[in-house]
């Protein structure tokens, strides 16, 4: 096992739960740093910090597993035990729930994994080398704890590439199909979990697709940035008179059709295999008018870098939303980027409401569904924005 000592004083963020060592706070490095090794981490003085991955070729360093002397990141058993502990947890906030984030990575104390379950299928992300080293433990104890008909890897995601990984979808273990239908509140939902988004689904949302109850009832309503029309779907079973669904991929157009059409919402449900930056405007240009407009974008912001870009397409896209708005109408906006905090997402939906030239009250700020966990001391852990506004 390689013998990680960190630099002098760097040891306070990680003495305070937080898991990532990142390569410039380290001092020295004693065997052999071949990617995914496990690794033991010391203070300048000698003291365990913690045992975790290793990976020369990323920024973050070592990602921390355990924080107890002896315990073997390199067993079955550890894993087990690790997803033994986030069953529990998810089964007392969600007893019933057949599909949720069964591993929220840092949020379970497994940096470098999720695990989504839809029914009797895992879908699983190795986001760190270590992770996919030790893949075949992962599987067997996600068999041993879960007992899924089938495990597929979704590792075609970008972050993989700072990990010095490739970026693949792969049957792992069972019988895979292409798509499974799940339960959301009462609705049946297509997951296309071999070519959707993420691992299938967004399972972050699903508490705030609660919010458009009441709102939308007897009203027009637009979905930008749909996907499979989760949000929309929800509308329309909460007695919308209208619901437009817009997503730039004709994939997710399609599972959005069929979503509506199994649930008996086809005549109110709309899908437009649409660009929505482009579609805000031409609606605008119409005349088009809408009660309620949501905001699901994927994640402008991929690095700290990208921050400044990113900011013009999130105005740029909520006072073009803000725009439709009738009077009274309601705008649920989000952000799942971890660098667009919340008060800077605040300030700039601020700045888009100005430039709309529409005034606005605060309904309320909402995050991710419980079953991805926030840790404290993990800001990063803290990433989804869902903020509800009401035009005055």
């Amino acid at each position: 096992m390689l013998r990680i000592t960190l630099g002098r004083k760097e040891e306070k963020r990680l003495r305070g739960g937080h898991p990532w060592v990142f390569s410039n706070e380290i001092a020295e490095i004693a065997g052999d740093k071949v990617p995914g090794a496990a690794a033991e981490v010391y203070d300048a003085g000698g003291g365990y910090v913690g045992t975790g991955h290793y990976n020369p070729r990323s920024l973050i360093a070592v990602r921390l597993l355990t924080r107890e002397r002896g315990e073997d990141v390199d067993s079955a058993v550890f894993y087990a035990e690790r997803f033994r502990r986030a069953q529990a947890y998810r089964q007392l906030i969600y007893p019933d729930l057949t599909s949720c984030r069964l591993v929220h990575g840092e949020g379970d104390h497994l940096s470098g994994l999720v695990v989504d379950r839809y029914g009797e299928i895992l879908s699983v992300q190795f986001l760190s080398a270590g992770m996919e080293a030790r893949r075949e433990l992962v599987v067997e104890a996600l068999q041993e704890v879960f007992s899924p008909r089938g495990i597929i890897a979704r590792n075609d995601v970008a972050v993989r590439a700072l990990e010095g990984l490739d970026e693949r979808v792969e049957i792992l273990a069972g019988d895979v199909p292409e798509t499974v239908v799940m339960d959301e509140h009462g609705l049946q939902l297509l997951v296309d979990l071999r070519g959707g988004q993420k691992t299938g689904h967004f399972l972050d949302q699903k508490e705030n697709h609660l919010l458009l109850e009441g709102i939308s009832r007897g009203g027009d309503v637009l979905d930008c940035f749909s996907y499979s029309g989760s949000w929309g779907i929800h509308a329309a079973a909460f007695g919308a008179r209208s619901v437009t669904c817009v997503d730039i991929s004709p994939r997710a157009v399609a599972l959005a059709e069929r979503n509506a059409a199994m649930n008996g919402l086809g005549g109110t449900v709309a899908v437009e295999a649409l660009d929505a930056f482009d579609r805000l405007r031409s609606l605008k240009h119409e005349g088009r008018r809408f009660d309620v407009v949501v905001l699901d974008p994927p994640a402008f912001v991929k690095s700290k870098k990208a921050l400044r870009e990113a900011q013009k397409g999130y105005l740029t896209i909520n006072r073009r939303a803000m725009e439709l708005l009738r009077p009274g109408g309601y705008l649920i906006t989000c952000s799942c980027s971890y660098h667009m905090e919340r008060e800077m997402f605040r300030d700039l939906l601020t700045a888009a409401a100005q430039q709309a030239g529409r005034e606005f009250r605060l309904i309320g700020i909402r995050g991710q569904a419980p079953d991805h966990p926030v840790l404290l001391a993990v800001p990063e852990t803290d990433y989804l924005k869902c903020f509800m506004l009401q035009a005055v």
